[in-house]
């Protein structure tokens, strides 16, 4: 089943953003038994150092997700989450691709995430993404049960155009 959301570039203060961020917090809570401790500055979801993307249905918060920069051309995602009424719709597919996009036209080559093992969802959605094992990293990096993906981004025609002096002007 297939649902049209609308997704928008928000600020990570941002109300809405908030109260989904919260959401996924409680999910957390549900699936591991606390909050996730990693930590998260706003500004690192603010262009150019990030994104943070809200999804929508018919005006209603359906999702979210995020990229912020990992340094050396790489982007990690976070706070990926869609609202349990929503799920199975392709939301999350949809987010991810969009923060695929954006973080590849942002010049970043390669995408970080850490999950877990008591999500087979999103590892479900990362693995038909394309996402493979990487070294841990962070606060969970030696954390039983805890699972690093990653992915190479395809080079953007942005970044492609932006390196050719010919068309300098364009960057």
């Amino acid at each position: 089943m297939s649902t049209s959301a609308e997704l928008r570039v928000v600020g990570y203060a941002d109300p809405v953003a908030q109260h989904l961020v919260e959401r996924v917090q409680q999910e957390y809570v549900i699936r591991y038994g606390g909050r996730d401790a990693a930590v998260v500055d706003p500004a690192e979801f603010s262009p150019p150092l990030g994104l943070f993307l809200v999804a929508e249905v018919d005006g209603v918060p359906a999702g979210c997700g995020g990229w912020r920069a990992h340094g050396n051309g790489v982007a990690e995602l976070k706070r990926m989450y869609v609202e349990p009424a929503f799920r199975r719709r392709g939301i999350a597919a949809l987010v991810l691709a969009d923060l695929e996009r954006s973080a590849a036209a942002a010049g970043h080559h390669h995408l970080l995430l850490n999950s877990g093992d008591r999500q087979p969802e999103a590892l479900a959605l990362y693995a038909r993404a394309g996402y493979t094992p990487v070294a841990g990293y962070g606060v969970y990096a030696d954390a039983p049960g805890a699972v690093f993906l990653g992915k190479d981004l395809p080079i953007s025609d942005l970044s492609a155009i932006a390196g050719d002096e010919e068309d300098a002007w364009a960057s």
